[in-house]
C-alpha cells in the first residue's frame, strides 16, 4: 500500500476514540472529512455544525491534536527550540530577487503573509505571479505544487496567467490547469469555501491558498459601530482557520487587504491597513505595497524575525519582478 494511503487511513475520523459510526457519519454530512478538518475548524465549530455538546467536541478535537503530532504533521505541543530552528520551512520564490531578499527567500509555508496598499500597487500582480511561481521545481523557486485562488473583488484573470507563464519560458495551458478558482460572493460563502478547502488541498497537491481581498465582503456587508462586533468576530475565525489551515496542511496562505485613511495623522503616512487588531494578530508577516513613480516599494512592517526596510520591485509581462529587468 502507499504510504499516502497509509496516512489516509490513519487520518480517518474512526482512528479517534469515541467516534463511532454514528458520530463519523454526523461529522461528515457536516463537511468533516478527516480528522485535519477536526483541527482546522476547531471545537466550537464541530459543536455548532453537528449539534453535539461542547464538551464532546473539545474531547474529539483534543484526540484529533494528540494523533496529528503522533504523525508529525503539526508540532508537539512541548519541543525544543533547537528542534523548531533545524526544521526549515518551504518558500516560494514572488519573481524578483529584490522582493525574495526582503521575505527571507520567498513566500513562506504555515504562515500568513498579508499584503495592503492603494490599488494599482501590485497586490493582485503578486497573487498572480505567486500562482505561476508555486507551479515550478524547486530548483526555480516553486513547490512543484497547485495554487488555489479565492477571488472576493473579481480581480482574478486567467488571461494574466497565461501572459506571466509564456514570459517565463512556461506552457500557459498546463500553468492555468493548476489553478483553483473560487469566487466569493458574499462574505457566508467566503467563509464556506475556507471551510471547504482542505479536502482540495489534498486532493490536488495544492502548496498556496491566496484570498484575494480577505476583509473587502466584510468591509461592504457590516457598515456602522454597531454591526462592528460582529463583523470582527466572523473575520477572528476565518483568519484562525487560515492559520490553522497553512500549519495542518503545510501550505504557504497569501492574503491582501484593502486600506484606509487615518484622520487622526497628523505626521507619517495616514494609510492604515483594514480589519483591525484582528488582521494584525494572525498575520505571520505584514508588508505595505506603494508606487514609486512606475516601479514599487515593498516595505516589510511586521515579522517575527525580519527588519522594518523597503526594497524596489516593478511589474512586467513575467509578473513581479526586479527594477531593469524587462524580460
Amino acid at each position: 500500500m502507499a504510504s499516502e494511503d497509509v496516512e489516509t487511513n490513519e487520518l480517518s475520523l474512526v482512528n479517534v476514540e469515541g467516534v463511532g459510526p454514528a458520530t463519523e457519519k454526523r461529522l461528515k454530512q457536516a463537511g468533516f472529512r478527516s480528522i485535519k478538518d477536526l483541527r482546522v475548524r476547531g471545537p466550537v465549530d464541530v459543536a455548532e455544525a453537528t449539534g453535539m455538546e461542547m464538551d464532546d467536541s473539545v474531547e474529539i478535537c483534543e484526540k484529533a491534536r494528540i494523533i496529528l503530532e503522533r504523525l508529525g504533521i503539526i508540532e508537539q505541543s512541548f519541543v525544543s527550540a533547537t528542534d523548531l530552528y533545524k526544521k526549515t520551512r518551504d518558500k516560494i520564490t514572488t519573481g524578483s530577487g529584490s522582493f525574495d531578499d526582503l521575505l527571507g527567500g520567498g513566500v513562506e509555508t504555515r504562515a500568513i503573509t498579508e499584503v495592503y496598499g492603494e490599488f494599482g500597487t501590485g497586490k493582485t500582480q503578486l497573487c498572480h505571479t505567486l500562482c505561476v511561481m508555486v507551479q515550478q521545481d524547486r530548483v526555480a523557486g516553486g513547490l512543484s505544487g497547485k495554487a488555489i485562488y479565492i477571488d472576493t473583488e473579481n480581480t482574478f484573470r486567467p488571461e494574466r496567467i497565461a501572459s506571466i507563464a509564456q514570459a517565463r519560458g512556461l506552457d500557459p495551458r498546463q500553468a492555468l490547469e493548476k489553478i483553483i478558482v473560487a469566487k466569493a460572493y458574499n462574505s457566508a460563502h467566503q467563509e464556506l469555501i475556507i471551510e471547504e478547502t482542505g479536502p482540495v488541498i489534498e486532493e490536488n497537491g495544492v502548496r498556496l491558498v491566496i484570498v484575494d481581498s480577505a476583509v473587502a465582503h466584510y468591509r461592504a456587508e457590516f457598515l456602522g459601530r454597531a454591526t462592528l462586533s460582529e463583523r470582527q468576530q466572523r473575520l477572528n475565525r476565518f483568519m484562525h482557520i487560515l492559520v490553522r489551515m497553512s500549519e495542518t496542511y503545510e501550505v504557504a496562505v497569501l492574503v491582501t487587504n484593502q486600506i484606509q485613511s487615518s484622520p487622526d495623522a497628523v505626521f507619517g503616512d495616514p494609510v492604515r491597513p483594514t480589519g483591525g487588531n484582528v488582521v494584525a494578530h494572525t498575520s505571520t508577516y505584514r508588508i505595505y505595497l506603494k508606487r514609486s513613480g512606475k516601479n514599487r516599494i515593498a516595505r516589510m512592517v511586521d515579522s517575527p524575525y525580519h527588519a522594518e526596510r523597503e526594497v524596489l520591485f516593478t511589474l512586467t509581462d513575467r509578473g513581479i519582478s526586479d527594477v531593469g529587468e524587462t524580460r
